[in-house]
């Protein structure tokens, strides 16, 4: 549904002239024009939902016209910048299926990659929350579609910055894992904490989070009584990562990050309601701390 006034003006002047001349091709196109400029011109002025409404009207009436694929293009670009992330990929996919050989289809899987992986961080910015602790899907959703685009156009000019995306969105999907066997030491749950770190280090080679999935793994191991394969990681932990804070004096420290202080209420209540010690692994600060660069797309040349 169309709001701006202006958009009302000049795009229905448009539609009608193509009415009342349906014979007259140059008329057509004349109209297909003023349709185009008017989106330009939202465009230029950052006006995104008075541009979203353009050029939605153009993919509507002129589907087939000089300007229509460019306009679909910025349509995907201007559903972005206006943050309506879902409509940005679906019309993405779309552009995608309709015109698989063009010239700048390429773009299109790019803005796809770029909007999955804005799909939820709207919202989450404008809290203190920690990226890496949310759900991990949509950054998978956008790492596999960077994927794509690298792997069908290696030298498209959005390859490079995609690439710079990926390694961005792998650091966190590692995180998030070193995040999620933090919350299982607290639920008792070593074999679980210890799968998820064992998973950093065996998928997640090269990313700052490899440290602590060998930590994770010694300690949870050797909660597990298996101290074979907690040795073992432990071993790796050293010769790598000599710096890490869960190593004293060149060997892991089993009780890093634990309080086994006891208040008076504990020994009142014989530990019943005494907290769990805390087991959190977390050495973003001395190993390539986890950046969030503001990455930010160019409208389709």
């Amino acid at each position: 549904m169309i709001k701006h006034p202006a958009v009302i003006a000049l795009v229905t002047a448009a539609l009608l002239t193509v009415g009342c001349s349906s014979n007259d091709d140059k008329l057509a196109q004349s109209s297909e024009q003023v349709t185009y400029n008017l989106a330009q011109k939202y465009l230029r002025s950052s006006n995104w939902s008075a541009a979203i409404e353009a050029l939605e009207v153009m993919e509507e009436n002129f589907p087939f016209g000089s300007y229509a694929e460019q306009a679909q293009l910025e349509l995907i670009y201007a559903y972005f910048r206006g943050n309506e992330y879902d409509a940005a990929i679906a019309s993405a996919d779309r552009f995608v299926r309709l015109h698989p050989q063009h010239r700048n289809v390429d773009y299109a899987f790019y803005m796809r990659g770029i909007a999955a992986f804005h799909n939820d961080t709207a919202f989450y910015s404008m809290l203190p929350t920690d990226i890496t602790q949310r759900d991990a899907g949509t950054a998978k959703d956008s790492f596999d579609y960077f994927a794509q685009l690298i792997d069908r156009y290696p030298d498209s000019p959005y390859a490079l910055d995609a690439q710079k995306r990926m390694i961005y969105l792998r650091n966190m999907l590692a995180r998030y894992e070193i995040h999620v066997a933090n919350y299982y030491f607290k639920r008792s749950a070593y074999l679980a904490a210890a799968n998820r770190g064992r998973y950093v280090v065996e998928n997640f080679e090269g990313t700052p989070a490899v440290p602590d999935g060998l930590a994770v793994m010694a300690q949870a191991y050797q909660m597990l009584g298996m101290d074979d394969y907690s040795k073992s990681a432990e071993k790796v932990l050293v010769k790598n990562f000599p710096n890490h804070p869960a190593l004293k004096d060149g060997k892991f420290d089993y009780r890093f990050d634990r309080d086994d202080n006891r208040t008076w209420v504990d020994y009142v209540t014989l530990g019943l309601f005494k907290r769990r010690p805390t087991i959190n692994f977390d050495t973003r600060e001395i190993y390539n701390p986890f950046y969030n660069e503001d990455l930010d797309p160019q409208p389709p040349g």
